[in-house]
């Protein structure tokens, strides 16, 4: 059965807002034919032009953040480090850059294809952080700007998580706004990542 993806309204809010909701969400993945889900843990958000942290800080606009401006429900995913993808859901109204930087998630289903695709001895290792999620889930630029309500990439319903177990940080892994307020974790998840 294929969990229904969640309708374009969702994301046509505020990067805060569907930040806070995407927690307990269902990121699933179908790249190479493999069905994969991870439970979303983690988050951070990053509001638009006026963050100092976002890709698209002061209006910057380039070939690598070109999905930021497109409509809420998009991915954008980028290279950092030369090295690593990372997956970003994108939010609001189009041509305003803000978006979800998806930091970690629970192995839900496609254990076997997340391990082959890491090499992970450790399952608390497979989506415990942007690079290892977007690896396991076989996310690549190949899926920046893809809608995220059709295949292979989308995002379900899932069960949200409640207010007592959303927990709010400043994010990590940055070095401009850090003291922002916009990560939001499920409170004793072990696939969260560590600072």
């Amino acid at each position: 059965m294929r969990p229904e993806p969640l309708p374009a309204e969702f994301y046509a809010r505020g990067a805060e807002a569907v930040a806070r909701d995407l927690l307990g969400r269902l990121l699933v993945s179908e790249v190479g034919g493999s069905r994969c889900v991870a439970r979303i843990v983690e988050v951070e958000a990053y509001t638009g032009p006026r963050d100092p942290a976002s890709h698209a800080a002061r209006w910057h606009r380039s070939a690598r953040n070109e999905a930021m401006y497109g409509p809420g429900g998009h991915a954008y995913v980028y290279f950092t480090y030369g090295m690593h993808w990372c997956f970003n859901v994108v939010t609001g109204r189009a041509g305003y850059p803000s978006a979800v930087l998806v930091r970690a998630g629970e192995p839900v289903e496609g254990l076997a294809m997340m391990r082959r695709r890491r090499g992970a001895a450790d399952d608390r290792h497979l989506t415990s952080g942007p690079a290892r999620l977007a690896e396991a889930l076989g996310i690549t630029r190949t899926l920046d700007g893809h809608p995220l309500d059709a295949r292979p990439l989308w995002i379900a319903a899932g069960e949200p998580v409640s207010a007592a177990r959303r927990c709010r940080t400043t994010r990590i892994g940055i070095s401009r706004a850090r003291e922002r307020r916009l990560r939001f974790v499920e409170d004793g998840n072990p696939w969260v990542s560590r600072p």
